[in-house]
């Protein structure tokens, strides 16, 4: 890094089959305030003409076709690895379906420069449809229960967390800055994960790695998500019954997390097997099964047909 250069920040922009929103998130980014960025987009093999039109559109973006849907965990190693190679100081991670504030990274940036020890962190992350409303303000684990949790979950913004940079457990894949270092000592991306729980997993290791991960409230980013609907998708419902089996075994939990999430399982399955009034949920009770026997039989990666 050159005398009086700001550190090279790669962000790594993930896509697969979502060419309206990656334009919307690729124009917010050409907004950037911070000077030294290179915008990467990873596409999983998309089929809705996303490759031709970002060339088009941002002609100074480095695309990188996987050739192949790797998932998030497999889609974002692929980047990581190419920013790593060409030089990235800080390697950044961001959904496609988001739009940042011109600042955002010079905030973290400059958080993160103040303080050698902190190796990760993320900004606060509203609703794309309620830009007041927080979705994200880092992350918790709840060690007992083996459950995590967003701080700050659909609370009105009224500067509760204050401005400077606060410790977490985790901040959430959605929009994850790490320095080089981290991404080196603790490794990438865990492939087994496919999607879910991957990132918290992640920040689990980097910080037993020795490196602080902290929320930066004034840094600001505006996610298109709605969890009703993500909470009612089969296909999401596998991965995060399958994978917070996997991050408890993989971050070595211990039992009784463990033995409190098949506890909650079971809770679940029985009532939405006998109760009539969760006659509806009998197609989620049957994916949870079947992540639960997936899980159990070591088959993890994308869920198969």
């Amino acid at each position: 890094m050159g005398l009086g250069m700001k550190p090279a920040v790669s962000i790594i922009v993930l896509n697969y089959n979502g060419c309206e929103d990656t334009l919307a998130c690729l124009r917010s980014l050409e907004h950037l305030t911070y000077p030294n960025v290179e915008v990467i987009v990873v596409d999983n093999d998309s089929a809705d003409g996303s490759v031709d039109a970002f060339k088009q559109a941002h002609p100074g973006v480095q695309i990188i076709q996987t050739g192949a849907n790797l998932g998030f965990t497999g889609g974002n190693n692929v980047g990581i690895r190419y920013a790593l190679k060409h030089g990235a100081d800080y390697v950044m991670l961001l959904n496609n379906d988001t739009v940042v504030a011109p600042d955002m990274v010079d905030i973290l940036i400059e958080a993160m420069e103040a303080n050698p020890r902190i190796g990760v962190s993320g900004p606060t992350i509203y609703y794309y449809s309620a830009p007041e409303i927080i979705w994200s303000a880092g992350g918790t684990i709840d060690w007992r229960h083996g459950t995590t949790s967003m701080i700050g979950l659909n609370e009105e913004d009224k500067s509760q967390f204050g401005n400077a940079p606060r410790p977490v457990d985790f901040v959430t894949g959605c929009c994850l800055l790490a320095r080089r270092d981290v991404w080196e000592q603790a490794g990438l991306l865990d492939e087994k994960f496919f999607m879910y729980y991957e990132e918290t997993e992640w920040c689990v290791r980097a910080s037993r790695a020795g490196y602080q991960i902290v929320h930066v409230p004034t840094a600001m980013l505006w996610h298109k998500i709605s969890i009703e609907s993500r909470a009612a998708s089969p296909r999401t419902h596998y991965y995060m019954t399958r994978n917070r089996l996997l991050f408890l075994s993989r971050t070595r939990a211990g039992v009784q997390p463990i033995l409190y999430t098949l506890a909650e399982y079971t809770r679940t399955l029985v009532s939405w097997s006998v109760s009539a009034r969760w006659h509806d949920k009998r197609p989620l009770r049957d994916v949870m099964l079947r992540a639960i026997k997936d899980y159990s039989l070591g088959r993890f990666g994308p869920l198969t047909a």
